[in-house]
């Protein structure tokens, strides 16, 4: 019992805080609502129109012609007018429906800005997807629906309540006594469909997920022979789906025909009760056939207001999640009097720094490190130690968990975190590329560079030559995954791109790793001349790339175990030794 009623509550806010989107498009529900309450009264002027037509033909030779003309004329004008009036009503409902969605799916982009990198990390991106997507489409139907039908379908019941009151009190009372029956049918069916609405949300996105990452893992799944696995796993959680939106969507099926026997009963009812007052002389065939014509229309909108029901159980079920995605906790914000216009120099003080990504397994303990400016830092060692956890935490997309950070004597925390990330420049071994032009990827983060400058430093990344044999050159559109270029082209743009923005501090995340040793060569000395005063962090594998580092932080479970230059580490004959021998002796 408390679990209908907390998911009563968790329908009714999540009902309340969809209408709030309204507000700024109000205007539209109000001129809905006008053209909604003009088409219903229009509408329900025609059967009274019809049974004056009616009584002007009673008579046997007595038919009086004035008046059927004058009834069929303006039965006619009622028709075209609320005919106008619908269409009207539907454009305003599509923009109000649109437009709230719009918001809605905007809200949800900006949070995956705001969300911490913990939160990414730790969810699936086509789950993500889905909530943005496929949720607020949903959304969108439920609500359009909604507003089509649910504001006419209210004023025509109220509107038919009260012509057959006007016609006849007693017939009408018997028709509202027997109403209840069908808003009984239809919330007890809607309360058991919006946890199957909710449940077939869930599952729907994480088939989005799976399907997100099979496309993307394509080549892994088929080199190691997973076809087979991957198609059972899709099978058994399509098989989930299938299950529970068919029991959805059978239960859901019931609300329609209950109401409409029970719309059924209530016809039969006003038949019997009209005809026995038209032979009792208390109503005439006229306002008999106008009282059947109003009770007809009465029924009628319980009937699509039932279907309304079932697609409002779907969208409310859809917009909880899109709602749960939206409220999740944003990263901490930036310090009201955060440094917004940093004129970094490049010297870094790491005291004591801590840090974990679960509280059950410790990863960075008691790190300390100075770093002068212009300072060439070079960070080696196992996989795991938590190198590109230490760059993760210069760059504040983690914060440490004790301990500081300190860039020119100023915690970084203390700065915002757009100049803080704006005076570094960073190329990780995983290359990313946005749908759009070679050019817009490459000046991403110095959009006004002139075209002499940007074509001067893609030849010192070495991406000049393959550019300019492209169709359109450097104008020349990729897709998001730049799948039509190589491995080691997308990673020389990437490196094009860093070397566009001049940065104060440079991290290269093992930013050659795909390149060619020959070109790798090229590249390097691009980078000592880009990096000649300016402190750099290098992650690196190949230890051949570093040897000039000023200084070699050799990690291992979390700590530095060894520091120096090339030369001293290799005399102390310790780990970095048995790296350095294990990748060129033993060969």
């Amino acid at each position: 019992m408390k679990d209908n009623k907390k998911g009563e509550f968790s329908r009714y806010r999540t009902l309340l805080r969809v209408y709030s989107y309204i507000g700024k498009y109000r205007i539209f529900l109000f001129i809905s609502l006008l053209l909604a309450l003009i088409s219903v009264l229009l509408g329900l002027m025609v059967p009274r129109l019809i049974g004056m037509a009616v009584d002007g033909m009673t008579g046997k030779g007595a038919v009086d012609f004035a008046r059927v003309r004058q009834a069929l004329m303006l039965i006619l004008s009622c028709i075209l007018i609320s005919g106008v009036c619908q269409w009207l009503m539907s454009l305003c409902n599509n923009r109000l429906a649109d437009s709230m969605v719009r918001d809605i799916r905007i809200e949800a982009f900006k949070k995956i800005q705001e969300l911490p990198l913990s939160y990414l990390d730790s969810h699936s991106h086509g789950e993500i997807e889905s909530r943005i997507i496929t949720d607020t489409n949903q959304i969108s139907a439920g609500l359009l629906m909604g507003f089509t039908q649910l504001f006419s379908g209210i004023i025509t019941i109220t509107g038919t309540l009260i012509f057959m009151l006007l016609v006849s009190v007693p017939v009408a009372l018997a028709v509202v006594i027997l109403t209840p029956l069908s808003f009984f049918v239809a919330g007890f069916i809607a309360k058991r469909t919006f946890n199957l609405f909710k449940d077939q949300s869930s599952i729907r996105a994480e088939q989005t997920g799976l399907i997100a990452e099979m496309i993307e893992g394509h080549h892994v799944v088929s080199a190691y022979g997973r076809q087979k696995k991957v198609c059972d796993y899709f099978d058994r959680i399509n098989e989930k789906l299938g299950q529970v939106s068919l029991k959805a969507t059978f239960i859901s099926s019931l609300t329609n025909p209950s109401t409409r026997f029970i719309n059924g009963l209530i016809y039969a009812g006003v038949g019997v009760s009209g005809g026995l007052l038209v032979i009792r002389g208390r109503m005439s065939i006229g306002q008999l056939s106008a009282f059947l014509s109003y009770a007809n229309q009465y029924t009628k909108p319980f009937n699509e207001i039932s279907g309304v029901v079932t697609e409002l159980q779907n969208a409310i079920a859809c917009a909880a999640a899109v709602f749960s995605f939206i409220d999740e906790t944003p990263q901490t914000c930036d310090k009201a009097d955060a440094i917004s216009e940093p004129d970094v120099q490049g010297r870094f003080d790491i005291e004591n720094v801590s840090f974990s990504y679960t509280s059950d397994r410790s990863l960075i303990e008691n790190l300390s490190l100075h770093v002068e400016p212009g300072q060439t830092i070079a960070i080696v060692g196992p996989t795991g130690c938590g190198k590109t956890t230490l760059i993760n935490l210069l760059m504040r997309f983690y914060d440490v968990d004790k301990g500081s950070i300190y860039l020119d004597n100023t915690d970084i925390r203390d700065y915002t975190r757009h100049a803080l990330r704006t005076s570094y420049g960073m190329v990780l071994q995983e290359t990313w590329l946005k749908s759009a032009s070679i050019r817009e990827n490459i000046t991403m983060a110095n959009p006004d560079i002139s075209e002499e400058e940007m074509i001067r430093i893609a030849k010192m990344a070495h991406i000049h030559s393959f550019v300019k044999r492209l169709p359109q050159g450097y104008d020349t559109v990729i897709n998001g995954g730049g799948d039509e270029l190589s491995q080691g082209q997308k990673q020389l743009l990437c490196i094009a791109r860093v070397m566009m923005q001049i940065p104060s501090v440079m991290i290269l995340d093992e930013a050659t790793s795909s390149i060619d040793t020959r070109t790798e060569m090229k590249i390097q000395d691009a980078f000592a001349h880009m990096m000649k005063g300016r402190t750099s962090f290098i992650v690196a594998h190949r230890l051949s790339t570093i040897r000039d580092a000023d200084i070699i932080l050799v990690m291992k479970d979390g700590n530095i175990i060894e520091q120096g230059n090339h030369k001293s580490l290799m005399n102390d004959k310790g780990f970095y030794y048995q790296l350095y021998q294990s990748q060129f002796v033993m060969q």
